[in-house]
């Protein structure tokens, strides 16, 4: 038996600009941008190198949802970004205007920092360490 998670779905307030913070600041790729009808677009974006999991740019379609945007785990770091070069990376995002909430750190997993997205969603940067 073969599983795994294909996309996270990730609630944004508009298609254009979470592209463009994705793609210009983070350096992902636009994988899929498909109309489903005139309010509703299948938006799918992935970083250099990502072979499974992508994000699934979903707008906000109701009160509620806008409500959750930026906010969908309660203020804890939601997603996990790993790199191969954490300091090319890391001054990439400084030069784009990616707010980091902490200074980088030494952890026994590797070297990481916290920023957020465009909405305030909380990501780690992380290069890992040698297991």
């Amino acid at each position: 038996m073969e599983q795994k998670i294909a996309h996270i779905a990730l609630l944004v307030k508009d298609h254009d600009d979470a592209i463009a913070f994705y793609t210009q600041k983070l350096n992902f790729t636009v994988i899929e941008d498909t109309p489903l009808s005139e309010e509703k677009r299948w938006v799918v974006v992935a970083p250099p190198g990502a072979n499974e999991c992508s994000l699934l740019l979903a707008k906000a379609a109701d009160e509620e949802q806008l409500r959750q945007v930026g906010n969908q785990t309660g203020g804890r770091v939601f997603l996990f970004l790993h790199t191969d070069d954490f300091w090319r990376d890391y001054n990439h995002m400084l030069k784009k205007n990616v707010r980091f909430t902490e200074d980088p750190r030494e952890e026994e997993y590797g070297t990481v920092a916290v920023f957020e997205d465009l909405y305030g969603n909380l990501w780690d940067l992380i290069e890992p360490g040698n297991k």
